[in-house]
């Protein structure tokens, strides 16, 4: 209790570092659980151990137990009862056998400080024994902890002492004083120093090297100069270790003057080590020049800087941030054969990563290889990890650099942790490399390293993140083929990931998969499937699910309802969104979404910006424009400030429905709130300039753009050349697509389909063609809606070979199968483009894929051009074949007609019986084109049998547009 007062006082009293613990190299493994509890030690009962452990035996019984000496409990038994005559003759027996560990001893047992004074006393008298610092110690100890203040020797014992010997008193005192410095009690060993006075003994040159020292630890630099000036004028010196500390607490404090002058004073001759302690404390100062001319100072007189030197200089750069001198120093170190050991280089890789000075962080790993220094398990993790773990995903070149790492790693047979993994994953992932990420996996398993769910969740949810749901699924597979139990977390990655992909079945798999291994969905596994069964129109799917949602006890949250209304919004039901919205506010009750609000109608979810955001974009998409517009107040009243998102949406549906003084409103109050235009916004405004023919307001816009930094992308250069076109402006469209390749912006399928129609408009053909073979050399390939306007306008010009050549093409390079493909071909463009073509129409008429309108421009135009012929092998063709089985009645009509007209009645009774095998109803003008075919042949006969029969026919011909006129 004593000892842990003292060094109480002593943390006290020292305000600095304190020494360092004292360690051994010995390790304490204690084995809980090894030995059954009933059996005894193993060594009392191990007499069969082999001879080859015979030693461990015998070492382990002797520390399994300590002894006292009889010795000492004689001669301890004997003092207790007193120090007269009668003990000292009993003690005489002993003085041969005298030594520090039995004096030592003694002591401890008695524990009496008169005693163990008396004790002390005696044993120094005896010839041919000495005390020791041990044995001072010992006896310090134990005076201390009997003392009153707990830190003093009681006088009444040092004058007992000095009475006896007044030598041994003073090493007695000049002891004490290096221990209150060992300790660092600096202000206790300056009261020993003036005791040690009163009793007219002078310190010693030990004494006075503690005395410095502990000063120096106390960074009392003008103290520790006063007692070396009385050490010297006691006409002693200090020793190469004082002197070493004076010169590095000198140089901390930025005096490497006085440092240098002391050592001229004292006479000493430097050496490397004097001169690491100079160095070590001017770079605590961040003195670094005056750290560097040290080493100069060293050359010039013949001592060398060794690897020590070179380690400090490069620790103190690096723990003030000299990364650039850092560089120098290792060069020159390395110049001069020193070479910072695998620890430093662990230090550098870390300190260039943390500056994000990856380059000279990989080029130390070279260097660590020529020193002779394997990078190992460490480095190669800080070096990856840095580059992977930030925020941002690490550019190409960064990238790589971290797969070269990684590969150089892999051959040494070193392995990245966990957290590693994951983020290497994630930055491959992001730069499309989803192959290499997967790869990592496992390369990293068949290295030992077992990823967990944790693991493979991140990988899966970066893989989905990228819209690689494939390699998502493949993961997700082989996860559970290793054993690892998917849990919510991961099922609800890949649900959400493949609903957004259109994949409904296969998340709603994965759904009855997760209730079938007892893995309970959450809010957000049911609100994902939810939105994406409304998104298809699935409005009754979407409905039981919420239903089982309320049965499993998972109660909707804002997320959800916000997926209801956008849900509801895209599949139509614009007024059932508004009714969701009005509950949430409080306002109405309808019996149509009773359904969504069981759990508690008096407790709705307010709606957020999410919300908001997602009905006024319904809203605008629904032509509903002003009620999106009253939403605004709304927001603002309830305390939520609209966003981009919302302004945009409201500007985008003014602009669709002609109604520019609105959309420029909001667009004044957006920028009034602080938000800036994006892409988007001007995007909406353009389109609808250019609908308006406002060019003088476009150039506006567009300047108002390029002023806001606001560079155009691909989208609005392809809205600016396709209104250019509409207007006339050709060939400013052209050379505004020029311009925007010159900038770095290229051209995509939907600019050139545009600026192919709006040549084509102008009867230049000949451009068109030129840009159709630009695209496809260039690697932009051309899709349907490209061959529907080159075909228009070939045919429009009358070039029916090169039309048809392109259908053939068209043919084998690119031809939907289904209307859901062709519907996600038609989404790049404006409803206005498509509109302008036909397609429009025949997309909302035909559930089949309208190629077919293709063959019917080509045969009308192969019929006005009299290629009877080539228009009946078009008729055949598209008749064959079996992914179209078209069966059109107009295509037959034309062609009976024309058929007809040229005198060709055979063919055209032959392309009748056809019509009629082919359930093909035919029209009254049908059988008026026939039977004008049959009198332009003189075949009268037949013309009147075929008029008899049609007016036999039971049939009510319905009523043509355009009257047919028999001309006799």
């Amino acid at each position: 209790m004593r000892k842990r007062e003292l060094n109480s006082l002593a943390s006290r009293s020292l305000q600095f570092l304190k020494p360092k613990p004292f360690s051994t190299s010995s390790s304490h493994h204690p084995l809980p659980g090894l030995l059954p509890p009933e059996e005894t030690s193993p060594l009392d009962s191990s007499p069969d151990l082999s001879q080859h452990y015979a030693f461990l035996r015998t070492s382990l019984l002797n520390s399994a137990t300590t002894q006292t000496s009889n010795d000492a409990l004689s001669i301890s038994n004997a003092i207790r009862t007193g120090f007269g005559a009668e003990t000292q003759n009993f003690l005489r027996q002993f003085r041969g056998r005298l030594s520090e560990p039995l004096v030592v001893e003694v002591m401890n047992l008695v524990k009496h400080p008169e005693f163990c004074v008396e004790f002390f006393l005696w044993a120094s008298r005896q010839i041919g024994y000495s005390h020791t610092p041990v044995v001072y110690n010992a006896l310090i100890e134990l005076l201390c902890c009997n003392a009153v203040n707990n830190d003093r020797v009681s006088h009444k014992f040092l004058m007992q002492i000095r009475d006896d010997d007044r030598e041994l008193l003073r090493k007695l005192l000049n002891f004490l004083i290096q221990k209150c410095c060992r300790n660092g009690m600096w202000n206790v060993a300056l009261e020993e120093l003036g005791r040690l006075k009163d009793f007219g003994y002078k310190a010693s040159p030990t004494t006075y090297n503690a005395l410095i020292q502990v000063f120096l630890r106390a960074d009392k630099l003008d103290t520790a100069f006063l007692v070396h000036r009385e050490m010297s004028n006691s006409g002693f010196r200090m020793d190469g270790c004082t002197l070493g500390c004076f010169a590095y607490s000198l140089c901390k404090a930025g005096r490497c003057g006085d440092a240098l002058s002391l050592l001229e004073k004292e006479e000493f001759v430097p050496d490397t080590v004097f001169y690491n302690r100079m160095v070590s404390g001017l770079c605590e100062a961040s003195l670094f020049q005056e750290a560097m001319d040290i080493l100069d100072r060293m050359r010039s007189i013949s001592c060398i800087p060794n690897v020590v030197t070179y380690r400090i200089l490069l620790s103190g750069c690096l723990g003030k941030g000299q990364l650039g001198r850092c560089k120098r120093i290792l060069s020159m170190m390395m110049t001069e054969g020193c070479y910072p050991n695998r620890e430093m280089f662990n230090s550098l890789v870390h300190a260039y990563c943390k500056s994000r000075d990856y380059s000279y962080a990989y080029k130390l790993f070279k260097k660590m290889i020529k020193c002779g220094c394997q990078p190992g398990y460490l480095l190669y993790n800080i070096f990856i990890g840095s580059i992977c773990s930030n925020e941002e995903l690490p550019g190409s070149d960064l990238l790589e650099l971290a797969e070269k790492a990684y590969s150089e790693m892999l051959d040494l047979g070193v392995v990245l942790n966990k957290v590693n993994v994951s983020n290497f994953a994630r930055c491959l992932c992001g730069a499309g490399k989803f192959d290499k990420a997967f790869e990592i996996i496992c390369e990293m398993m068949s290295k030992g390293f077992v990823p967990d769910d944790s693991t493979y969740s991140k990988v899966i949810g970066f893989l989905c993140d990228a819209s690689k749901v494939e390699k998502a699924f493949l993961l997700f597979e082989e996860m559970k083929k290793n054993g690892i139990v998917p849990s919510v977390y991961t099922y609800t990655i890949l649900i959400d990931s493949f609903c957004k992909a259109g994949l409904i079945q296969q998340a709603r798999n994965w759904f009855d998969e997760m209730l079938r291994d007892n893995c309970t969905p959450n809010v957000v596994t049911y609100t994902s499937l939810i939105h994406a069964y409304l998104k298809a129109r699935k409005v009754f799917d979407a409905n039981k699910l919420f239903e089982m949602m309320l049965l499993e006890g998972s109660k909707p949250n804002v997320v959800t309802y916000t997926a209801l209304i956008d849900g509801h919004c895209k599949a139509g039901q614009i007024d059932k969104a508004c009714q969701i919205y009005a509950r949430m506010q409080g306002d109405i009750e309808s019996s149509d979404i009773d359904m969504y609000f069981k759990l508690d109608d008096n407790d709705c979810e307010t709606p957020n910006i999410i919300t908001y955001g997602a009905l006024v974009d319904g809203l605008c998409k629904a032509n509903r424009v002003e009620e999106a517009h009253e939403l605004l107040d709304t927001m603002s009243v309830n305390g939520c400030e609209p966003n981009q998102i919302v302004y945009d949406a409201l500007i985008d549906g003014f602009c669709k429905t002609g109604k520019l003084e609105n959309a420029q409103e909001v667009f004044v109050k957006m920028s009034e709130r602080g938000y800036c235009p994006n892409l988007y916004t001007y995007s909406s405004l353009i389109n609808s300039l250019f609908k308006e023919k406002r060019l003088d307001l476009v150039l506006k816009v567009l300047s108002k753009m390029l002023e806001n930094s606001c560079t155009p992308n691909v989208v609005i250069y392809t809205d600016m050349i396709d209104g250019l076109c509409k207007v006339g402006k050709t060939e400013e469209a052209y050379r505004l697509m020029l311009k925007m390749e010159e900038v770095g912006c290229y051209p995509n399928v939907i600019t050139y389909t545009a600026m192919i129609d709006g040549f084509g408009k102008i009867g230049k053909i000949e451009q068109c063609l030129e840009l159709y073979r630009d695209m496809c050399s260039k690697g932009c390939a051309p899709n349907f809606i490209t061959y529907r306007v080159l075909i228009n306008h070939c045919c429009s010009t009358g070039l029916l070979d090169e039309a048809h050549r392109l259908l053939d093409e068209m043919k084998q390079t690119y031809w939907p199968r289904h209307i859901s493909s062709y519907r996600k071909i038609i989404e790049g463009f404006n409803r206005e483009f498509i509109t302008s073509i036909g397609l429009l129409d025949e997309l909302s008429e035909n559930e089949s894929v309208p190629v077919e309108s293709l063959y019917r421009i080509l045969i009308d135009n192969f019929i006005k051009a009299g290629r009877l012929e080539g228009a009946l092998n078009l008729l055949e063709e598209i008749s064959s074949s079996p992914s179209l089985a078209v069966a059109n009645k107009y295509l037959y009509t034309s062609l009976i007609e024309s058929l007809s007209h040229a005198s060709k009645v055979d063919k055209a009774f032959e392309l009748y019986a056809s019509m009629i095998n082919k359930n093909v109803v035919p029209e009254l003008s049908t059988f008026v084109h026939l039977i004008k075919g049959l009198t332009r042949v003189g075949k009268w006969q037949e013309a009147l049998q075929l008029s008899d029969s049609i007016c036999q026919m039971d049939i009510h011909w319905l009523h043509e547009e355009v009257p047919m006129r028999i001309s006799f």
